[in-house]
């Protein structure tokens, strides 16, 4: 039997929570803010932008979020696309992914 297999994991380095290290990974001067868009024809789009140093997989953050708004989307440069309405759900899934509520805001 694993003697990590008791311990709970944190969701975004999937390692033990006594070993995990993504509160020293994740800069202070990190900010997310949530927020939607018009884009042709007046479709809506949600954008996730990643305001300073965050060394961050976004493309495997997208696939994750496309996932659980069972929507397209797009990486461009440090913004997460997606199309539809999904402030609110998003937000949620980056605090469930380790992400601190403090950093992340929702602009209207």
């Amino acid at each position: 039997m694993d003697k990590f297999s008791d311990q709970e994991i944190c969701p975004m380095c999937n390692m033990p929570k006594d070993m995990c290290v993504c509160d020293n990974l994740i800069s202070e001067e990190l900010q997310i803010i949530i927020y939607n868009d018009k884009r042709k024809w007046g479709k809506v789009v949600t954008l996730i932008s990643f305001k300073g140093d965050h060394g961050l997989d976004l493309h495997d953050l997208l696939k994750k979020a496309k996932r659980k708004v069972a929507s397209g989307g797009t990486v461009r440069g440090n913004e997460i696309e997606l199309m539809g309405e999904h402030r609110f759900r998003l937000k949620k899934l980056l605090i469930d992914e380790g992400f601190p509520e403090d950093i992340i805001s929702i602009k209207e």
